[in-house]
């Protein structure tokens, strides 16, 4: 058995479990006893230091039942794996079929104004997935390209998107077989063919030639990556000289210097850690340094962590449909725990622990 070790990442102040110094590929142990003593500090905890305690713990304690089932995993790429390997085709059925959205796309929508439920209306959520894509790319000043690369490419909603608006060549990498295969069926089903690919890879060490492409795409993968600073390193190495990065990502909150978050921050974001695979966080202030580190220039980031808000009241209130709940029990203790903590998801948007951000930035032409 692997011995775990609580670090804190060298940009960070959230703790991560790992087996050797941050910064090392595959280096996060994942053991059910850490997330059993955490789920039973937040119960303890709760009261006093937790927004929404009463129901946090209540859902603490349904936790602390989940976990001692869910499989062990030697690495936090290992987990990764699982996990979405287990809760991807959950996600396309029933957030597609119950929720409105288009479970191809495995990420936030852009609740633009007029699709926030003004005035007691309803949501267009697979609008809003596309959306995200389209806004995000329209922020960045992409509006063309060659060659992208789809990083933690989920089922490949995003490239497949890419592919067919701009003409260009995608390819994805996942550390999921699942999502990999489905990504390159959804590929062939919609006439695509080799013009969007998909193989199972780390993304802190991708099979592809230096500046192998235009436009390097990271949708909400960034959180999984237990070295930020290689991740943008490796960001950079693939993209051509001249072509661009954009990372849309969920971070903490920006901290003055010297200081650190709130505990009732730490145990919030511990939990969701746990639940997602998720190692140490970072603020976008971290990203934009590593940016500059990389060589990067004409860095710019943005917040729409407004934008996104209306998206986890949909989530969960998805999951919490019949089809819902037996899809959950179906796929396993895993997902279910996941499930579990999305409403901590919502917290940390409602009080600013939680961002969504962009960043942006060009490599220099050669």
């Amino acid at each position: 058995t692997m011995t775990t070790m609580t670090t804190t990442h060298p940009m960070c102040g959230v703790r991560a479990r790992s087996q050797a110094a941050p910064g090392v590929k595959s280096s996060s142990s994942i053991h059910r006893h850490v997330t059993m003593k955490r789920s039973a500090r937040c119960r303890a905890e709760g009261d006093e230091r937790v927004p929404g305690s009463a129901r946090q713990a209540s859902v603490g304690e349904i936790e602390t039942l989940v976990n001692p089932l869910i499989a062990s995993t030697q690495t936090l790429n290992d987990g990764i794996a699982k996990f979405y390997d287990e809760s991807s085709g959950l996600w396309e059925d029933v957030w597609t079929a119950e929720g409105g959205g288009d479970g191809t796309h495995m990420h936030h929508g852009y609740y633009a104004v007029g699709n926030r439920g003004e005035n007691g209306g309803s949501l267009n959520h697979a609008q809003a997935q596309v959306d995200m894509i389209t806004e995000s790319l329209k922020w960045a000043g992409v509006d063309a390209m060659t060659r992208v690369v789809d990083v933690g490419c989920g089922i490949g909603g995003s490239s497949r998107f890419m592919a067919k608006k701009y003409g260009c060549q995608a390819e994805g990498v996942t550390l999921s077989p699942v999502q990999a295969a489905r990504a390159n069926t959804l590929s062939r089903q919609e006439g695509l063919g080799d013009k969007a690919r998909y193989q199972v890879a780390d993304a802190l060490n991708m099979p592809f030639e230096n500046g192998a492409f235009d436009f390097v795409w990271s949708m909400e993968s960034g959180e999984h990556m237990p070295d930020k600073k290689k991740f943008v390193n490796e960001l950079a190495r693939v993209c051509a000289p001249g072509g661009r990065i954009l990372i849309v990502t969920w971070c903490h909150r920006v901290l003055e210097p010297g200081k650190s978050l709130e505990p009732a921050e730490k145990v919030l974001l511990d939990r969701i850690c746990d639940a997602y695979y998720l190692p140490a966080w970072c603020s976008i202030a971290d990203y934009e340094a590593l940016a500059k580190d990389a060589g990067l220039v004409d860095i710019r980031t943005e917040d729409w962590s407004e934008e996104v808000k209306p998206f986890w009241k949909g989530v969960i209130k998805t999951a919490l449909t019949l089809k819902g709940v037996m899809g959950l029990i179906k796929a396993g203790p895993a997902t279910l725990r996941g499930a579990l903590v999305m409403p901590l998801m919502q917290t940390g948007l409602a009080t600013g622990t939680i961002k969504f951000n962009l960043i942006t930035a060009r490599k220099p032409a050669a």
